[in-house]
């Protein structure tokens, strides 16, 4: 296997480890920790309880689905974006890129089965400081989409790759034609 296709590989296998995670600790909180309602609490840390959400929408309450037309159009919406996210991880080459495709890819199927299932997200994740919540309740998928986009976003910002420079006789071909042009 070439070095391009083993990092895609890591990659798809990122996804399919971060899809399992999300869904084996939504099993944990809905069953054996019995988060059955909306507002059921687990006090795990003075920081961080587990916290039973639906969520209806994406991102911040996004494209709230109220609806059994709407839920389907996020269904299909999500399923999009996770196929065009699983073609880009396909076309990469370096395991930095591929990576956080991997992140994203995982969490948004994690998230695309909650939908399908039950018609809203599974969230439980509560990290607080007191009353101050510096992030709404998620998930395991939620906060693998994050910090994904947050990587390509740095990457795409701030490593852009320098171009190559060019070879020796491209080099002289240039001199020797500026020299003309002048």
């Amino acid at each position: 296997m070439t070095r391009p296709w083993r990092n895609r590989a890591l990659g798809l296998a990122l996804a399919a480890a971060i899809y399992a995670a999300d869904q084996w600790i939504k099993h944990l909180v809905t069953g054996p920790l019995g988060l059955t309602e909306v507002g059921d609490q687990l006090y795990l840390l003075p920081i961080f309880n587990f916290t039973r959400v639906n969520n209806f929408g994406l991102s911040l309450g996004f494209l709230e689905a109220t609806s059994s037309e709407m839920r389907w159009g996020l269904v299909a919406l999500t399923g999009l974006i996770a196929l065009v996210v699983c073609g880009w991880l396909l076309r990469e080459r370096k395991f930095a890129d591929i990576l956080p495709l991997g992140m994203i890819l995982g969490g948004a199927l994690g998230n695309i089965q909650d939908r399908v299932l039950y018609g809203h997200v599974i969230d439980y994740a509560d990290l607080h400081f007191g009353h101050i919540r510096p992030f709404l309740i998620f998930n395991v998928a939620d906060a693998a989409i994050s910090i994904g986009v947050a990587l390509i976003l740095v990457r795409a910002l701030f490593m852009r790759e320098k171009p190559a420079a060019p070879q020796r006789g491209e080099q002289a071909d240039e001199t020797a034609e500026n020299s003309t042009n002048a």
